[in-house]
């Protein structure tokens, strides 16, 4: 197709690299806006507008490249460009990055416009960043991305002091050397004594705190006798607008628990987001930076890593992808390669009774998830479309049921499957097969935790619908999370009833139901029958949660929630948070009050 003349004499390689420049640029400045405000937010005990900027900002993303898409089609007509003219381009762009303070995350913009435009045999890298082509290290922002100090052992209170005063805000807290205090004397626990603060300690904090919910965090490390000690401190606002610290958390294990991906994202302002996640990987190194980066709610950046990590891994292997361990589910197939941390779900095109769900309500409800607040009980996945992966990889089983049960899903194009759309996420081992390998208190703990996490998630006003052991599984921190999402409805649309007495004994006898099961009824009541079969299983759920079993609980986790009443998860043990009376005693060996 030929341009038209007025068009084609404006166009040039560089003034479109520059227009899709623009459109990352305006993103970028929406996003950090709203990650900006969360501050004010914070300070105004505003949890509801908080979670409601991270769930609102996960659409930025494609809302900006589709205005930069119909920007090229009408300004430029690129969609009827010759493909070689993208090669150009691309150079173009890249040049456009040399001072850029976020070129990571502009090449993958370009990568989404360009995946608009082209076709996808034209996804490598002479016409998109398959590769980056920018480097990001050392990269840095003005002032830096962290702040350093250097306390001595006589004046560490007061350098904790002063690197919360940095922060600027706006509130007082309500006793800081309560809370210093506090800090310090966890630190000593965490270590056994105090470190030598001698010649070139020093303590490194990242410069804008990560917002969640009601909570800010502060995240920094120790440098000490070439060691690092990374922390986490919780701040959280008290009724009468004052700060607070709740908890301090040094444990490696705890700060990474913070990053789960089954919670919700961080609202955190980054002038240069790849100094961040690297400070970030520094401490903790088994996150990789894909995570890191969803986490702090660059979802797209977090996605072309991962696919980059995946192909890198896929040239380095040769097992082949198989179904995933566990018992096959009637609306997904589900599929893992053995030597990557992580399963593959397809969406069946015909899904059988009794499920009554259909492939854009499944969508739905993975969409539910991505946006609420996962509390950390829900598995968080990542959607793609159109990957493209080698037909040599696929066990014949596998690609069999793939084309048989969800066609429409499948393509085969020469020696390449493209699965048009599929969910990826962390692979764990499901519950249901853990229960049958282990014994004793190994069951009642995890029951136990099972348990706390339908409580958890009923007061985020989410029921799981399915409640099947097969649909929750095991973290490697062994936390039991929810990942299964096809029956999934908020606690406000559910109907919870006691089962009414039978109209006559031959009800009860037949077998059958005689109450209606209507369309968000539900019976809890019920749960026992399908769940409780394995006697230790039902000793330790009768122990700790028998009120589950009981429509009452229900009722009234749904009340609270109608009732506007907002409870806080803390992603740490109640066990480490900070009593708020005056600081006891200090530790031996030093001055830390004062």
């Amino acid at each position: 197709m030929n341009m038209p003349a007025a068009v084609a004499q404006t166009v040039t390689p560089r003034a479109l690299a520059q227009a899709i420049l623009d459109g990352f640029n305006h993103h970028y400045h929406v996003f950090r806006a709203s990650c900006h405000h969360a501050q004010a937010n914070f300070e105004a005990g505003d949890a509801a507008a908080q979670r409601a900027a991270v769930r609102e900002r996960i659409a930025y993303y494609d809302i900006r490249v589709r205005e930069a898409t119909e920007r090229l089609k009408r300004e430029f007509a690129a969609d009827s460009l010759p493909v070689t003219d993208w090669a150009r381009i691309k150079t173009e762009y890249i040049g456009l990055l040399n001072q850029h303070k976020q070129p990571e995350l502009a090449e993958t913009f370009f990568n989404s416009v360009c995946c608009r435009l082209l076709h996808r045999s034209y996804f490598h890298n002479d016409y998109i960043f398959y590769r980056p082509a920018v480097s990001t290290e050392y990269l840095e922002a003005e002032p830096p991305s962290w702040r350093s100090y250097y306390p001595t052992h006589a004046d560490l209170y007061q350098t904790l002091a002063r690197a919360l005063a940095d922060f600027g805000f706006r509130l007082p807290f309500e006793n800081l050397q309560r809370d210093l205090c506090h800090v310090v004397r966890a630190l000593y626990r965490h270590l056994g004594k105090l470190p030598r603060l001698g010649y070139g300690a020093h303590l490194q904090v990242l410069v804008a705190p990560f917002y969640r919910s009601n909570a800010a965090y502060v995240i920094g490390r120790l440098r000490c006798n070439g060691q690092d000690q990374p922390f986490a401190l919780a701040l959280y606002r008290s009724s009468a607008r004052e700060l607070y610290i709740d908890a301090a958390l040094f444990d490696p294990l705890m700060v990474r628990q913070l990053f789960s991906m089954s919670r919700a994202y961080f609202l955190v302002d980054m002038e240069v987001p790849s100094a961040v996640v690297g400070f970030l990987h520094e401490l903790l190194p088994d996150k990789s930076r894909a995570e890191l980066y969803t986490m702090v709610g660059l979802g797209k950046q977090g996605k072309t890593m991962f696919y980059r990590e995946l192909m890198h891994h896929m040239r380095h292997s040769s097992d082949l992808f198989q179904f995933a361990p566990g018992i096959k589910g009637m609306v997904m197939i589900v599929f893992a390669l053995p030597s990557f941390p992580f399963v593959f779900k397809v969406i069946k095109d015909v899904i059988a009774p009794p499920k009554e769900v259909s492939r854009q309500l499944v969508r739905e409800k993975y969409q539910l998830v991505k946006q609420h607040d996962r509390v950390g009980r829900m598995a968080d996945s990542l959607e793609f479309s159109d990957v493209a992966l080698p037909r040599a990889r696929f066990a014949p089983e596998l690609l069999d049921e793939l084309k048989r049960l969800a066609p429409s899903m499948v393509e085969e194009d020469g020696n390449t499957v493209v699965i048009r759309h599929l969910y990826i996420e962390c692979r764990m081992q499901p519950l249901n097969i853990w229960l049958d390998t282990h014994s004793g208190q190994d069951i009642e703990d995890k029951v136990r935790d099972y348990g706390n996490a339908l409580r958890e998630l009923a007061i985020a006003n989410i029921f799981p619908g399915d409640m099947l052991f097969k649909n929750f599984g095991i973290t490697r921190l062994g936390r039991v999370v929810f990942y299964d999402y096809d029956e999934i409805e908020y606690m406000t649309d559910c109907d919870f009833r006691r089962i009414p007495p039978p109209p006559s004994p031959e009800f009860e006898m037949s077998g059958e139901a005689w109450y209606t099961g209507n369309k968000g009824e539900v019976y809890p009541e019920e749960f026992g029958t399908f769940l409780l079969t394995h006697l230790p299983v039902r000793k330790a759920f009768m122990k700790y949660h028998r009120d589950l079993l009981t429509p009452e609980f229900w009722q009234q986790a749904k009340a609270r929630i109608q009732a506007g009443q907002h409870q806080d998860y803390y992603p740490y043990p109640q066990s480490l948070r900070f009593p708020r009376q005056s600081c006891a005693e200090p530790p031996a060996g030093g001055r830390i009050c004062g």
